[in-house]
Formats: C-alpha cells, sequence, structure tokens
C-alpha cells in the first residue's frame, strides 16, 4: 500500500511557492552603515536569497515577522506555500523566538528549511549543547562553564588564558579584545560586563592555541561536508586576540575585520581534514541539526579537533561563510538554497507531522 506521504512526494510540484520569512522587528537605535549585521543588510540579503530562488522558478513571497504569530499563521493560511524558508533570528539580545517560531511552523503543518525547534535551542543554550557533545564523548573546549553570578567564580582553580562571552548569543556578539583573559581581575571584570550587558550566564572556557576551522555542512537524511574554511589571523596586530569577534564578522572599518580573513579550501593534511569533518557531523547530527549548518572547530595543543559552537540555521547570504564553502565545492548560490528547500521535504529525522492547528481555509457563509 502506498504511502500519503509517497503520494504527496510523486504529486509535487518542482516549482514551489515559497513563504521566506525573517524578522523585521527593529529598535530605535541608530545603526552604522559598516555593520554587516544590521537590519539594512538582513533585507538586502533577503532580496538576493529571493531573487536567486525566484531564477530557479519558484515562487517567494517574502513575509517579514514583527513579533506577532497571529499575524505570520494568517498570513501563511491565505499563501499556502509548499515550504516556508525560515531566516528568521533574533536580533534582541537573549531573545529565544527563533526556536518558538521554529516550533509554530511545523504545528501549522508546513515544511520548514534548517533545523527544528530543538536544534536551534541548542545553539543558542551554548552550555547545553556543549554539554551534550560532551556526553556524545565529542571533544569540547576544556574547562568549559557556565556562570551565572559573580559569585560562582570563587573558590576554583583557573587555569589562563580564558575566552569568556554571554551564554546565550551568537554571530560573535559579546566578543571583543577583552574577551581572553589572563589573570582573576580580568576574568571577574569581563563576567561582570557580560552580566550587567546582556543580562544572560557567562560561559568560560580555556583558550585553544590552535587553528580554527569552519565546517559547512548540507543535506538532511544524508549530509555533505563542504570544503574546509581556516580562520587566518597571522595578520592580526599584537594585543588584538585570535577569535571570531562580531567586530571581525561585521565591522568593516575595524582592525580586526580588516586583518582577519577566511581561506577557503584550507590547506590541511587529509587524515586531519577527515577528522575534523567527522567531528562536525557529528557534532551536528547530536544537535538536532537539519538541512545545512556550520560547525566550528579549533585545535588544541596536541592537534585535536575541538567543537567551539555548533551553528544551526547560519548565515545564508552570498558569498561568504557557507555560500562561499559551497561554491569552492562548484554548488552555485541558487543551488545551494535550492538544496536546503530539498532538505525540508525529507525530515527531520523522526518526526511525526501532525499538524496542531487547522490551516483549512473555512467555509464561505453565503447571505440568503
Amino acid at each position: 500500500m502506498r504511502s500519503m506521504s509517497d503520494g504527496s512526494r510523486k504529486r509535487r510540484p518542482k516549482k514551489y511557492r515559497v513563504a521566506l520569512i525573517y524578522n523585521a522587528y527593529q529598535d530605535f537605535e541608530a545603526e552604522s552603515k559598516a555593520d554587516g549585521g544590521s537590519v539594512r543588510h538582513l533585507r538586502q540579503m533577503i532580496r538576493r536569497m529571493a531573487r536567486a530562488m525566484r531564477s530557479l522558478g519558484h515562487k517567494v513571497t517574502v513575509v517579514p515577522i514583527v513579533g506577532d504569530l497571529n499575524s505570520l499563521q494568517r498570513k501563511l493560511r491565505r499563501l499556502r506555500p509548499h515550504v516556508v524558508f525560515n531566516q528568521y533570528d533574533d536580533v534582541v539580545h537573549g531573545a529565544l523566538y527563533e526556536m518558538r517560531v521554529a516550533a509554530f511552523i511545523p504545528m501549522l503543518g508546513f515544511p520548514m528549511t534548517g533545523s527544528p525547534a530543538l536544534g536551534l535551542g541548542l545553539s543558542r543554550f551554548k552550555h547545553m549543547a556543549l554539554g551534550l557533545l560532551k556526553g556524545a564523548e565529542i571533544p569540547i573546549p576544556p574547562a568549559t562553564t557556565l556562570i551565572e553570578r559573580l559569585s560562582d567564580l570563587n573558590g576554583r582553580k583557573w587555569s589562563y588564558p580564558l575566552i569568556v562571552h554571554p551564554g546565550q548569543e551568537h554571530a560573535g556578539i559579546g566578543l571583543g579584545r577583552d574577551s581572553v583573559v589572563f589573570s582573576l581581575t580580568a576574568l571577574r571584570q569581563k563576567v561582570k560586563d557580560i552580566l550587567h550587558t546582556y543580562r544572560q550566564p557567562v560561559l568560560v572556557q580555556r583558550f585553544l592555541p590552535g587553528r580554527e576551522f569552519n565546517v559547512g555542512i548540507l543535506g538532511g537524511r544524508k549530509l555533505r561536508v563542504l570544503p574546509l574554511a581556516e580562520v587566518d589571523y597571522s595578520r592580526l596586530p599584537e594585543g588584538i586576540p585570535p577569535i571570531m569577534s562580531y567586530a571581525a564578522k561585521y565591522v568593516a572599518s575595524s582592525v580586526e575585520f580588516k586583518r582577519t580573513r577566511v581561506i577557503c579550501p584550507a590547506e590541511v593534511d587529509p587524515a586531519l581534514g577527515a577528522l575534523i569533518a567527522g567531528t562536525a557531523v557529528k557534532a551536528f547530527r547530536a544537535v538536532a541539526g537539519w538541512g545545512y549548518g556550520r560547525v566550528d572547530i579549533r585545535l588544541d595543543e596536541e592537534s585535536l579537533p575541538r567543537v567551539l559552537e555548533v551553528n544551526c540555521n547560519p548565515c545564508l547570504d552570498e558569498g561568504v561563510g557557507l555560500a562561499r564553502s559551497a561554491k569552492t565545492a562548484g554548488i552555485g548560490y541558487p543551488e545551494l538554497l535550492q538544496s536546503v528547500i530539498k532538505a525540508a521535504f525529507e525530515g527531520p529525522l523522526y518526526d511525526m507531522k501532525l499538524p496542531i492547528f487547522n490551516m483549512t481555509a473555512p467555509p464561505v457563509r453565503r447571505s440568503r
């Protein structure tokens, strides 16, 4: 007997109605034009993504969200897309709405690109994700510790240098020139600053001295590891730590941005490259990653790859990050987005499709 899923797969059109959703919330703080993480740059990226998918023949509707899931439900009910391309990302420090949006869309019964709510939540609760990886015997930085209050630093024997960052942020937010510390005084000051500024727990880890790699992963049930990318900090002046801070990622006018480069493909011994790739795949699967992702890995003193962070739904902008690695592998930008869409119809694994909300249009009442 043929299952409904098999039948629907065969009937699925080659050209899709795509709802491309993103977080359009904007506070009233002025944004620098040099800040690549601004809302203005986000909207530019969304337009590039829509244009690329339309070049494949898909009908793409951009759906901005400003914190109103009732409005999102009404829009999706009207559009009835074949797939929701999820680009919703929190823009407020400490916000956790991206995992809620990712839970809401499958409840409505729509296929969704990228990782499920669990994966996105673990990506943000870094200490939980790292604890999960450690339990799965996947190497993480030594001395990984969650600090919830300043007094938690007392009574511990710290081995320096340490790196200190917010426990629930991503994109390098909260990482700066004072994030690598060499003394208890500096550690206490940085922890105090994060607790006050970001109002969230602080993640403290041993700072690893080795090479740093970004491992791009693509696919659903069958994963493909893209060519490794290495972050080269060799041109940074003395006094600026070799870390992927917010400035290094997004602030084009900063020394960190100008002096940090990414080499793709990375020059790496085949055996080490295979070990890095295998570690990344295990980490991505362990946190329920799906569709596409990026795993950041750094080598320790013995050249052992240790996972810094698993990024579910990383940036998909053209020419950078995952798209850069895909291009190195011969995958064009529209084809990259098509692969992400394809994975949305495959999974996630072990997920039962049980829509909770009735998205069928109500009958039209006719007056007599």
